[in-house]
């Protein structure tokens, strides 16, 4: 389906650049919810399980929430509450940073591991969301993404 029968619009649009965001906007919603899908059966969001992933990268060493922040791919998200959120799942634990003590040190927890690993078995099934794309395609579509943003990876 082409993006104007997927919004349903009548008119033409602007020009290209104006489509081209518009259906940047509407794709990154459309993936959004499909990923939902994956991490409701675990009772978490996707900004939960960004963190998650970063803490686990980070790890043995523990993170700040400002050094999360930083990582995480939705800048605008509260980090303490869903760190606190986390906390109370137990899928990380807080304790207060020794050098700089008003800074609270987060790491993941085995139980934040296994959840992440139970996800991980996942990996495919959630890649499938978008193979209709071809490795090249796909390899394509990123450096464009990166283009777009002014990156030049």
């Amino acid at each position: 389906m082409s993006l104007q029968k997927d919004i349903h619009q009548l008119r033409n649009f602007r020009n290209e650049h104006q489509k081209a965001i518009i259906n940047m906007i509407f794709t990154h919603n459309w993936l959004a919810e499909k990923i939902k899908i994956f991490l409701d059966k675990e009772d978490i969001t996707p900004q939960q399980f960004n963190i998650l992933r970063i803490l686990r990268g980070a790890a043995p060493s523990p993170l700040s929430t400002l050094q999360i922040r930083e990582r995480m791919l939705d800048k605008m998200s509260d980090t303490s509450r869903i760190v606190d959120r986390l906390v109370a799942k137990e899928l990380v634990k807080k304790t207060s940073c020794k050098s700089d003590k008003r800074l609270v040190d987060v790491v993941i927890t085995d139980k934040g591991k296994k959840l992440l690993e139970k996800l991980d078995a996942l990996s495919d099934e959630m890649d499938g969301i978008i193979n209709n794309l071809t490795e090249t395609e796909a390899k394509t579509l990123n450096k464009l993404l990166d283009k777009a943003r002014g990156s030049s990876n």
